[in-house]
């Protein structure tokens, strides 16, 4: 069948299901093959399909940070080697952070070419945090990183496979340069077969419908996703919309720096990040194709979180930034922590249009991954481990409902913290404490969700720590009247009592019985405090949100006032 032929309105929508259930074979196909909690627990990674041309097909759910970099990587594959060097069987490995969808060196993309009656019809692409690519630092990324080269390995889009043959010379290169060997060749080899199931996949639609018709309705599904955005995009208001806000520091002692955005709503939705502070000496900097993905979670959030995750969606999305920013690093400038930049740009765009779909986007949330690691010498089999995770923080508040609890931030999307029980089984830590922190912030008509305080007691001789917990100076923004929330932070306690306390910290060194103490910040309000109705407040102390000293100071509770009996429980509890 020609590519031009008309397709039918339903195999058009059976194709897009087989495509997208696809994506999702291929998702779940990593996470059961995964050998790191960062993937098979967290979920940090992402795995999709393209067309021949890069462009995004599908892509199952997992890091929000990661949309749009699956076709940045074919892109640069197609780029660098071309169509003409490319066959089946051939695996290409890339995390360079500064082109190609790329992140920070632990996010490694694997790029499959598939072929089908010897010509290239799609890619199948997975990319995935591992827990170990070398560099300076147990888990690779560091807060205190001063140019890439002290990250990871770098792999520039390079062969791993050719023509189905692994290459055993890089393979052994990764196996010498990172300190968890076993644990990283094994997720690299469920990288790869979830690669194969994707192309599995993919051959059987096309078997089943024609290579034609299938490719006809690539395009036609790109199509129809664009068709889709626009009508959303018409329905916001036209005009131009500013944020400026401030990152803390850059984990070297350097910083605030300030970052701004100019969003203007037209034909297109354009992003415009120029004022913005130029890169960094510390490894907070983000990459220019980071930037993209950062937009591309906003615009979802503007517009339809159920639109899908094609490249046809976010063609009306352009982004304007000059280069050498903190938002478009260059070249060696340290990386490592990316994150705390990339959110700060979805958080701008959020800010600068929440004011006008207030039941839509909410107040500012703790933005921070909070990334975590906690590295040491199991107290019961002598080995090394390395504890490597995102926590989870409080929500801001919408025009009709309270912030979210504990929830981890907007770019982490669809993924989870590591179960207590993993923690403790795999890293002999003790978690002594996991529950929402009650400090003052984010009040409100509608209340932003509250943080989390998480207690990991070192049982081993010896543990060190290393974590960024931005918004550690500038906490949430409240919106229409709402307060601001409360900042991040973690608390080492040492074992004669005191205290030190932090936002970013590396290789902090702590004793058998001390303690790590993780703290994530409250959502910002919404709406005056003195309108929250009554009866929330009440029932907000009565369940432990707020205190008796909030609901006094923020909400105008009187002494004499008794919280009204639970729902949720008896009165004989």
């Amino acid at each position: 069948m020609s590519t031009t032929t008309k397709i039918d309105p339903f195999t058009l929508e059976i194709i897009k299901n087989e495509l997208i259930a696809a994506g999702d074979e291929m998702f779940h196909a990593l996470q059961r093959a995964a050998m790191s909690p960062i993937i098979y627990e967290v979920l940090d990674y992402a795995a999709g399909l393209t067309d021949a041309r890069g462009d995004l097909l599908t892509q199952g759910n997992g890091v929000a940070d990661f949309i749009g970099a699956l076709s940045f990587a074919v892109g640069h594959v197609l780029d660098k080697l071309g169509r003409e060097r490319l066959a089946s069987g051939d695996i290409i490995i890339l995390n360079d952070p500064y082109a190609g969808g790329g992140t920070h060196l632990s996010d490694v993309a694997l790029i499959m070419p598939i072929f089908h009656e010897g010509e290239l019809v799609a890619f199948a692409v997975d990319k995935a945090h591992w827990t170990e690519v070398g560099g300076k630092d147990p888990g690779s990324w560091t807060t205190d990183a001063t140019d890439v080269f002290q990250e990871g390995l770098q792999f520039p889009g390079i062969k791993l496979f050719e023509a189905g043959k692994p290459d055993e010379g890089l393979l052994e290169l990764i196996r010498a340069n990172v300190r968890t060997p076993d644990a990283t060749l094994g997720d690299l080899y469920a990288c790869v077969g979830a690669l194969r199931v994707g192309e599995r996949a993919l051959h059987r639609i096309l078997r089943k419908f024609g290579k034609g018709t299938v490719l006809r309705a690539m395009q036609e599904l790109l199509g129809e996703g664009e068709r889709r955005a626009r009508l959303e995009l018409v329905r916001l208001p036209r005009g131009t919309y500013e944020a400026t806000d401030f990152i803390d520091d850059d984990g070297i002692g350097n910083g605030p720096f300030e970052v701004r955005v100019k969003v203007t709503i037209d034909d297109s939705f354009l992003c415009d990040f120029t004022g913005t502070s130029a890169q960094v000496p510390g490894p907070i900097n983000c990459g220019r194709t980071g930037l993209h993905s950062a937009v591309r979670q906003a615009w979802k959030a503007i517009t339809d979180p159920l639109l899908p995750t094609n490249e046809g969606v976010f063609r009306p999305v352009q982004v304007v930034c000059p280069p050498g920013t903190i938002f478009t690093a260059e070249r060696p400038a340290p990386v490592s922590t990316y994150w705390e930049t990339m959110q700060y740009a979805t958080d701008l765009v959020w800010k600068a249009l929440a004011h006008l779909a207030p039941r839509r986007l909410t107040a500012g949330h703790f933005l921070s991954v909070c990334g975590t690691i906690i590295h040491g010498i199991h107290p019961d089999d002598g080995t090394p481990y390395l504890l490597v995770e995102p926590q989870a923080g409080g929500w801001g508040a919408g025009a009709d409902k309270d912030g979210e609890n504990g929830l981890v931030c907007a770019g982490d999307g669809e993924t989870y913290m590591i179960p207590v029980e993993i923690c403790e089984a795999r890293y002999g830590l003790r978690v002594e404490q996991y529950a929402l922190d009650i400090v003052d912030g984010g009040a409100g008509e509608r209340r932003g969700g509250r943080g989390l305080v998480r207690d990991y007691r070192i049982t081993s001789a010896w543990a060190t720590v290393t974590a960024t917990f931005g918004r550690h100076r500038f906490p949430p923004w409240g919106l229409n009247g709402g307060h601001q929330g409360s900042p991040n932070y973690l608390e080492l306690v040492h074992e004669d009592g005191s205290r030190t306390s932090m936002g970013k910290c590396a290789r902090q060194l702590l004793k058998r019985g001390e303690l790590c103490r993780l703290h994530t910040g409250t959502g910002g309000g919404y709406g005056d405090p003195a309108r929250r109705r009554h009866a929330r407040v009440l029932d907000d102390l009565r369940c432990g949100y707020i205190t008796e000293e909030q609901a006094r100071r923020d909400y105008g509770l009187r002494d004499a006032e008794e919280p009204a009996p639970s729902p949720l429980r008896s009165d004989k509890a």
